[in-house]
């Protein structure tokens, strides 16, 4: 059986993959900054995109978006003020969940645009 870490590697990368399959442009994977941190960040649309990757082996301890709770964003929307002003963007931002559910032969990806607003 995978650890937590392995199953959540194989998930930024199956999630990395997909976006980039519908014309998302990767543009960090696990970016960190002051200890936070970003699981990816792409552009698409002229939009800057902030998305963190959930990957549960099943959904029997529930979906795994739902691991995202308002502590989580406000994390993970720190970790976005850090990068904005790292690289000095001024750009349109958004805040995406990919959900992703495998098992040992398939996966289920759920995406959702604009899942918070910090």
């Amino acid at each position: 059986m995978p650890s937590n870490r392995e199953t959540g590697n194989a998930g930024e990368k199956l999630a990395a993959e997909y976006l980039i399959a519908k014309g998302y442009e990767i543009q960090h994977l696990n970016w960190r900054g002051e200890g936070c941190e970003i699981d990816i960040i792409a552009n698409h649309n002229n939009t800057i995109i902030f998305v963190e990757v959930k990957t549960r082996s099943g959904s029997y301890f529930g979906w795994p978006e739902k691991a995202v709770n308002r502590a989580k964003q406000q994390h993970i929307a720190r970790a976005a003020n850090l990068f904005l002003e790292e690289y000095k963007i001024e750009k349109e931002i958004r805040f995406d969940i990919i959900s992703i559910v495998r098992s040992k032969s398939q996966h289920e990806i759920y995406h959702i645009e604009d899942a918070f607003v910090p």
